[in-house]
């Protein structure tokens, strides 16, 4: 500005390409305390500019001072360097001692020494007296984005020029935000220049005002003066006073608040009722989980002591085994011990002879018999060991499927091992001969086997009731799970630890991490949902199955078949990463929906990285309402 050009140094002017070196220089004098900025604890002088009248400046209207004198492109330029430099430093080494005060933007309204004044609203500030140019016939002047950019630290909204049939009048319509913070910028724009003897008042009392600019807030004198000015201060804008606008503004905040308390009661009223009906939910889930826990222990005590007992069986079994084949044994060498002393007496007269020989075709015949009863008993053991492996298979094979059906298949398992051996004891007693011992024996073994069996069917009957238990049982845990999932949706995000996940939906960033490598950002975006959209599309075809079927330790399981032409396609095209996301979701579609084919939600453990299970999700439910019970 030409105000700044009263120095009254000696030193010859600089050029505008040692600007910048000057500017170094006089910020190191500042620094070093040769210049002195700050006089007291709030009060601050220019250095540069002693001739002026207004010597106390405060921290923000001398840093205001510095920043217009620095950006003016009038003047010369060793004045430019040094209040660079002195706006430099005050914003660098001066900014702690201005106070936290200084710093900060005001936002509530002025005091009441301008309430009664009336002001343009929206804030107008008015500038005057910009530079004019004759071309082709008419009057021109800079842009009004230049200007505006000059006007930068004072955040205005818009800069109109105000042209008549002439042309550009030199005159210019600053707009600022209609809150305060918006007249606060406007009253700093007043004050700059009114500090710099570039106001209003000045402009009305100099005759000979030269080429710099004038700048004002618009009042009602502007509003109703004649000229091009007040035409379009009246288009825009009314008149109002500070205190009518922060009356307005009271009411309006007093309605808001009315309709915020209003609308908290409502809410507070869903919420209540909401609390009830989780408190209702939650306690029957309790009873459940109670009951079901209650459940578990008791089969897991009678499953303990079925294989207990199964086990003590077992070992009475082959115990009785081991008897059997030693005294089988100990017959064989008392026949043996027979023969022979048989033999021995064959010299005998004929009787004996005859009777010896009567004997050796009994003894003869009744070690055949045994011999046939050794081998059924061979064949009844490898009989048990082989039934004994099988049983041990199937039980490893219920174990892992059904672990609550364990009881009935080890008590089953247990009776079908009693009548084999039993029948295998039968089987050996028939080959042993007709003594009554021996009938009278496979009399009680039968009457054994026969009660055996009608167990087993009892155990059958029981096992049957058992297993429509259970799946009445899952059928309520499912609809519970099925309960919550519908009404925690809301409670249960995806940023919890439980939380509720889709099942089967498509991963979009993959896609449009892919997308972003090949097109620009808002192209890429687009083709990014694009390509999601069509992979959705295909999930939910089910006439496309791309999976196949493997085998795994004699178990068929279902995997994503890799020669799939689409899927190969795909990996091809967009990468691994893209592939990855599709196959992922294929996966949990075929295990949760397979012939729906669409996407189902599900009580999931993020943290785990699983299926959260109903004691889970009841725990975390109620440490959360704790939580927020303590918080209210």
């Amino acid at each position: 500005m030409d105000a700044m050009d009263s120095s009254s140094e000696d030193e010859a002017e600089i050029s505008e390409t040692e600007v910048d070196d000057y500017k170094d220089k006089a910020y190191l004098l500042l620094k070093s305390g040769k210049l002195k900025v700050k006089y007291s604890g709030a009060s601050f002088r220019c250095p540069f500019c002693k001739g002026k009248k207004k010597q106390d400046y405060r921290y923000k209207d001398i840093l205001q001072h510095a920043t217009g004198a620095g950006a003016s492109t009038r003047g010369r330029f060793k004045e430019k360097a040094n209040h660079l430099a002195l706006a430099m430093f005050l914003r660098t080494d001066l900014a702690d001692a201005c106070g936290p005060m200084q710093s900060i933007v005001q936002s509530k309204p002025p005091t009441e020494s301008m309430s009664d004044e009336r002001f343009v609203w929206p804030w107008i500030g008015i500038i005057v007296n910009l530079p004019v140019e004759r071309k082709d016939g008419k009057y021109v002047g800079g842009s009004s984005s230049r200007l505006k950019d000059q006007l930068s630290k004072y955040n205005p909204v818009k800069v109109h020029p105000i042209w008549n049939f002439r042309g550009f009048t030199g005159n210019a319509i600053v707009e600022f935000r209609k809150d305060w913070t918006g007249f606060h910028d406007a009253m700093a724009f007043e004050k700059s220049y009114e500090a710099n003897h570039f106001g209003k008042k000045n402009w009305n009392e100099r005759k000979h005002r030269g080429s710099s600019i004038y700048c004002w807030v618009a009042r009602s004198d502007d509003y109703n003066m004649e000229g091009s000015i007040g035409e379009h201060l009246r288009k825009t804008g009314d008149l109002k006073t500070v205190a009518e606008l922060a009356n307005e503004e009271s009411r309006k905040n007093d309605k808001l608040v009315a309709n915020l308390a209003n609308e908290i009661d409502v809410k507070n009223k869903h919420l209540r009722e909401l609390e009830c009906k989780y408190n209702e939910t939650t306690l029957s889930l309790s009873r459940m989980v109670e009951e079901k826990d209650k459940l578990h222990q008791r089969y897991n005590e009678e499953m303990k002591k079925l294989q207990d007992a199964a086990c003590d069986h077992s070992n009475r079994v082959l115990l009785e085994n081991e008897m059997l084949k030693s005294e089988l044994e100990s017959q064989r060498r008392a026949l043996e011990w027979r023969c022979k002393e048989l033999e021995k007496r064959e010299a005998q007269n004929d009787n004996d002879r005859r009777r010896l020989l009567d004997e050796k075709k009994k003894n003869a015949m009744k070690n055949s018999s045994l011999e046939m009863a050794a081998l059924e008993q061979r064949r009844a053991d490898e009989n048990v060991l082989k039934l004994v492996e099988k049983q041990k298979m199937e039980k490893e094979k219920a174990l892992n499927k059904i672990l609550h059906l364990e009881k009935q298949l080890d008590a089953k398992q247990a009776l079908e091992l009693e009548i084999e051996q039993l029948t295998g004891r039968l089987q050996v007693m028939e080959h042993m001969g007709d003594d009554d011992l021996v009938k009278k024996k496979m009399l009680e073994m039968s009457q054994e086997l026969e009660e055996k069996v009608g167990e087993m069917d009892d155990l059958e009957d029981l096992n049957q009731q058992l297993i429509i238990k259970e799946r009445l049982s899952n059928d309520e845990l499912q609809e519970a799970r099925k309960e919550l999932i519908s009404g925690l949706t809301d409670l249960l995000g995806g940023r919890t630890l439980i939380g509720i996940r889709r099942m089967g939906e498509l991963d979009e960033k993959p896609f449009h991490a892919a997308c972003r490598q090949r097109y620009q950002s808002e192209e890429a975006v687009v083709k990014g949902s694009e390509l999601c959209s069509l992979w959705e599309d295909y999930l939910r075809q089910p006439e496309w199955h791309p999976y196949k079927i493997i085998t795994i330790d004699g178990k068929c399981e279902e995997k994503i078949n890799e020669d799939d032409e689409r899927l190969k396609g795909l990996k091809n095209e967009w990468g691994d990463d893209v592939y990855k996301a599709v196959t992922a979701a294929l996966l949990e579609m075929n295990e949760y929906n397979p012939s729906g084919r669409y996407v189902v939600p599900e009580l999931w453990n993020f943290k785990a990285g699983r299926k959260a299970t109903l004691k889970e999700v009841i725990q975390y439910i109620l440490n959360k309402w704790k939580t927020q019970k303590r918080k209210r």
